[in-house]
């Protein structure tokens, strides 16, 4: 099983990102996708979700109207679309691929760095 994530670096407040997230040795398409984040020095904190079917997103507060989340199951890849970053957002992402209690995995997280 293998989650890598891809698409991090280093960008100015206002600019775009889109992360992906390639899932392998398992079905893709029978996973709920997640994307977390964990800033320097701070827990890591959920940031979207979305269901297997690729319907009902749903996003922290903190980055609602900014952030999207989707999925190709064709692909086996997850994506977040990053708009309107600002410093805050800066941290290492994480995806996570999780079906029912017992079955949970996590990639290796994408830096991102949003400095003027």
């Amino acid at each position: 099983v293998q989650l890598v994530e891809s698409g991090g670096g280093l960008v100015q407040p206002g600019d775009s990102l889109k992360l992906s997230c390639t899932g392998s040795g398992f079905p893709f398409h029978a996973f709920q996708m997640s994307w977390f984040r964990q800033a320097p020095g701070k827990a890591r904190e959920w940031v979207a979700d979305i269901r297997n079917t690729g319907t009902n997103p749903t996003y922290h507060l903190a980055v609602e109207g900014r952030f999207t989340i989707s999925r190709d199951n064709a692909k086996n890849t997850a994506y977040l679309h990053m708009n309107n970053l600002k410093v805050d957002d800066t941290a290492v992402y994480y995806c996570r691929a999780q079906s029912g209690l017992s079955r949970t995995y996590w990639g290796q997280g994408t830096e991102v760095t949003v400095s003027s």
